[in-house]
């Protein structure tokens, strides 16, 4: 097995047992050590200390700073920094990949696809930098002309959520520092040593180029620091991962100041599946999507929705694919499924089981929470398939947990509104070969969600296109497309070229 403290001392953690320190204590914290135990083998990983108020004041006015000479360089040389901030990612993947799937509880292949997401973000980001485009438009007024520009915020928050321990941080960080913020993440309580150890990366690379260390800023701590961010005026603009509950809170303490917060939260994704789908294409689909990461990406496949013609058929097909799944380790990359992230975690998965039951579910997969010596943990659990009818109240709501239901249907039109009937709209998918099908779930009648796909799951986007979603979802975008204009403002101009003084709309004004 992995040596993780080797892992840890080749990303600059050291002092495993009294907190962390990276050189930086003052930016981390000075509080109460918060813990890190693996939900691997239920090891504590070690500690990082969480940040008093006047530690979070401390990396505020750090971060201040730093803005006002990062906001002056030019954003292709800003673009420079973070090209070499994804080179120094690539030299340390295996490591962080390897950090991401121990301290998480995520399969190497997830924990390693997670680093070169990131990898992937500062490649888009650095092109990016050449291509903060603004409009030209034509004034209504002789001799002048009009257009827009895009200046940066200020300071960002990062508020990022356990299952996605670097990857959503860095959508963020990437695009806010080549659209010149600066950046305050506060990572999971549950994750904090892989924050650290990006923090680590991050720092050399900007002290090799002589840029103050206030572009980017590690905050640890729990509810608290994260209220610090969202109240504070001097934070431009809050970027929060999580649930929806917690989102509410953020949006509400944001709007009160009318700063701006760009929310991804909950997701309750549906895979629709036709008479007319190629079955071998959508059982590979339906399967990753419901038991990667254990069931804990925002993206995971809740609900698979099956014409009543082949509900049978697509049954037997995932029951005899959910016996192949091999449960355990998830640093062994024969692994399929890892554990969930605690125990608490654990209990959400029995409550849910437990309201199917009571609601007439039929689990067709059954649910157990597995003991022995290999999940010595407690954190790990079967993915299960349970049959229901969409009605179900528990089928409103996401858990964070391999938890799949079917549910059948006669007409597309009735699968559509199945899937659009929950409050969550991130992800969605339909597989079908019928261009008709396809062209009516992407239509304006059709999937309510901010992302839908045909004959691929709801889970693995990329990184070239905007991810987020409606709804309890929050509305937000994050990563590609023109996802960075939440970074910056947009600032109109008119310049007159003339000697005269025209006003618009006609409007006569004549002094002598």
């Amino acid at each position: 097995m992995t040596d993780i403290k080797i892992v840890l001392s080749k990303l600059g953690i050291q002092d495993l047992n009294n907190g962390i320190s990276t050189g930086q204590k003052s930016w981390i914290g000075d509080g109460d050590v918060i813990e890190s135990f693996s939900p691997v083998n239920g090891r504590k990983i070690g500690g990082a200390n969480q940040a008093e108020r006047s530690d979070y004041d401390a990396v505020v006015n750090k971060a201040a700073s730093a803005f006002k000479s990062w906001r002056e360089m030019p954003a292709p040389k800003r673009g420079e920094i973070v090209r070499q901030m994804g080179e120094e990612l690539r030299k340390f993947k295996s490591e962080l990949g390897t950090l991401v799937s121990y301290e998480m509880g995520k399969s190497l292949q997830e924990g390693l696809g997670e680093v070169q997401e990131m990898i992937d973000i500062a490649d888009f980001a650095v092109g990016l930098s050449r291509q903060l485009y603004g409009l030209s438009m034509h004034s209504e007024r002789p001799q002048h002309r009009m257009y827009e520009q895009w200046h940066p915020l200020g300071i960002v928050g990062i508020i990022s959520a356990f299952n996605f321990p670097v990857a959503v941080w860095s959508w963020n960080a990437m695009l806010a520092w080549v659209c010149g913020d600066v950046c305050i993440w506060k990572p999971s309580e549950k994750t904090p040593l892989t924050a650290l150890a990006c923090q680590n990366i991050i720092k050399t690379v900007l002290q090799n180029n002589k840029i103050p260390e206030g572009v980017s800023c590690v905050v640890t701590g729990g509810r608290d620091a994260g209220e610090w961010l969202a109240g504070d005026p001097r934070i431009a603009l809050v970027s929060a991962t999580g649930s929806t509950r917690m989102g509410r809170a953020v949006a509400e303490a944001v709007a009160k100041r009318l700063g701006r917060s760009l929310l991804e939260l909950g997701g309750n994704n549906a895979i629709i599946v036709s008479q007319h789908a190629d079955l071998a294409v959508a059982i590979p689909g339906i399967v990753f999507g419901a038991v990667g990461t254990a069931g804990q990406r925002c993206t995971s496949t809740r609900r698979v929705i099956l014409h009543e013609s082949i509900f049978e058929d697509v049954k037997d097909k995932l029951v005899r694919a959910y016996s192949q799944l091999r449960i355990g380790n998830p640093l062994d990359p024969e692994i399929h499924v890892g554990p969930l992230i605690d125990i608490d975690a654990v209990k959400e998965y029995e409550k849910t089981v437990q309201k199917v039951k009571d609601a007439g579910g039929k689990f067709l997969v059954e649910p157990r929470v597995l003991t022995g010596d290999a999940f010595s943990s407690g954190c790990y659990v079967a993915p299960c398939i349970a049959e229901v009818e969409s009605q179900f109240e528990i089928v409103q709501h996401e858990t964070f947990a391999p938890i799949l239901y079917l549910i059948k249907y006669s007409s597309l039109e009735e699968a559509i509104e199945i899937q659009n009937s929950v409050p969550q709209g991130l992800s969605s998918a339909i597989f079908t070969l019928n261009i008709r099908e396809s062209e009516q779930f992407l239509s304006q009648a059709g999937s309510d969600c901010g992302i839908a796909n045909v004959n691929i799951g709801t889970s693995g986007a990329e990184i070239g296109g905007a991810f987020g979603g409606e709804k309890e979802t929050g509305g937000g975008r994050e990563s590609g497309s023109d996802a960075w204009k939440a970074y910056m403002r947009r600032q109109t101009n008119t310049i007159n070229f003339g000697n005269t003084l025209p006003l618009a709309q006609g409007i006569k004004f004549e002094i002598d």
